[in-house]
């Protein structure tokens, strides 16, 4: 990992994790042994929003568990990592020290969670990822991390090929931060584009908190590039566009799933009407309508995030590997879990021997469009 800071994101506050033990949200059964799966993800700082969603996933998961017929009393436990390597670290180690939490889903950011993985994997507590895109998360093959979301590459080829065909750009200039996140998604659209037959005429990649891009962008407009491709997350994707249109750039700027929030609609302003972004397609299936219900009707503070149904699936199946393997084999487990096929809101899961999804994706462009995100019509 070469980066103190986000995945995807950046906070210019660290916020120490914040423990939040969470009592099981349905009904209590007194006779049942208890259990505690670990929850670790940024609910404070700039992409809480993403967290809080996947949180209230995970505590719904939980929470349905608990009300049914489940072998155990689960507890989750939440803890926030804040974007931050070192306070997911933190976080990571008082899961693993409590005897009680059997496993765990964790991390949005992708230096997060490659700076907690070695501690899962130390303690052979199971982890599930269920935000981290890079490809080095599941490269590593650590047989106690699983990922239920798709890398950065299943969504950067969908977008280069796009942006050359449908969008009809020749030259792009990419921005990125420095991070695992921004140089991948640097590389992975860079060498899908030239393979496309567009051309790169530039790639900038800044530090991670970086608040002027003036000058690059000024470069950028003297090269005549016909669009931007920006391969970070939602603070420095707001500056960088509201910067670009003072500057009277007036050119696509567009990007992978990382800045699809609505904060950064709040940071850009006007300006980021026309920002569109590619995002896993949206699914139809009456499993996955049920969870939209039952999340409206849980009465969470919070709305869901794009991330929800991840974290809801990824906890699912954490309970439902425990409930075929039992509690006592941290490695039988992780196996059960590698070996999982598990019909949820995500449609079928399965894994790759890396422990990837091996779930088709497919993408949609979603636009700024009247102040807020939509699906871009064909």
């Amino acid at each position: 990992m070469t980066d103190n800071l986000s995945r995807r994101g950046v906070l210019t506050t660290f916020a120490l994790a914040a423990t939040v033990a969470l009592a099981p949200l349905g009904a209590v059964a007194q006779d049942k042994p208890k259990i505690k799966l670990g929850f670790i993800g940024p609910v404070s700082g700039g992409n809480a929003q993403q967290g809080l969603g996947a949180q209230n996933g995970f505590l719904l998961a939980i929470d349905q568990a608990n009300a049914g017929d489940y072998p155990y009393q689960v507890e989750g436990v939440a803890l926030d990592d804040a974007s931050d390597p070192q306070t997911g670290v933190g976080a990571a180690m008082k899961l693993v020290n409590d005897p009680e939490v059997v496993a765990a889903i964790g991390h949005w950011n992708s230096p997060v969670a490659l700076a907690t993985m070695p501690v899962f994997n130390r303690f052979q507590m199971p982890l599930i990822v269920w935000g981290a895109i890079s490809p080095k998360i599941t490269d590593q093959n650590l047989p106690e991390v699983t990922r239920v979301t798709p890398t950065l590459l299943a969504e950067n080829l969908p977008l280069a090929q796009w942006a050359a065909s449908d969008l009809g750009v020749k030259s792009v200039a990419i921005v990125a931060d420095t991070s695992d996140y921004g140089t991948g998604n640097a590389d992975a659209f860079g060498s899908f584009f030239a393979a496309a037959g567009g051309q790169i005429v530039s790639t900038d990649l800044l530090p991670v908190g970086t608040t002027d891009f003036r000058a690059i962008l000024t470069k950028i407009k003297d090269a005549g590039a016909d669009a931007i491709y920006f391969g970070g997350v939602i603070t420095e994707a707001g500056i960088l566009r509201k910067q670009q249109v003072e500057l009277g750039l007036d050119i696509p700027m567009f990007g992978i799933s990382g800045f699809y929030d609505p904060e950064f609609i709040a940071l850009a302003g006007g300006a980021a009407e026309g920002t569109m972004v590619s995002y896993p397609a949206a699914q139809s299936n009456p499993k996955l309508d049920q969870m939209h219900a039952d999340y409206a009707a849980h009465g969470f503070a919070e709305p869901e995030s794009p991330y929800t149904k991840y974290a809801y699936d990824a906890a699912n199946i954490l309970l439902a590997a425990i409930r075929e393997t039992g509690i006592d084999d941290k490695a039988a487990l992780a196996a059960a879990i590698r070996g999982i096929s598990y019909d949820g809101v995500l449609g079928t899961t399965t894994f790759d021997a890396n422990g990837q999804t091996q779930i088709p994706v497919e993408v949609e462009i979603k636009v700024v469009k009247g102040g807020e995100w939509v699906t871009l019509e064909e």
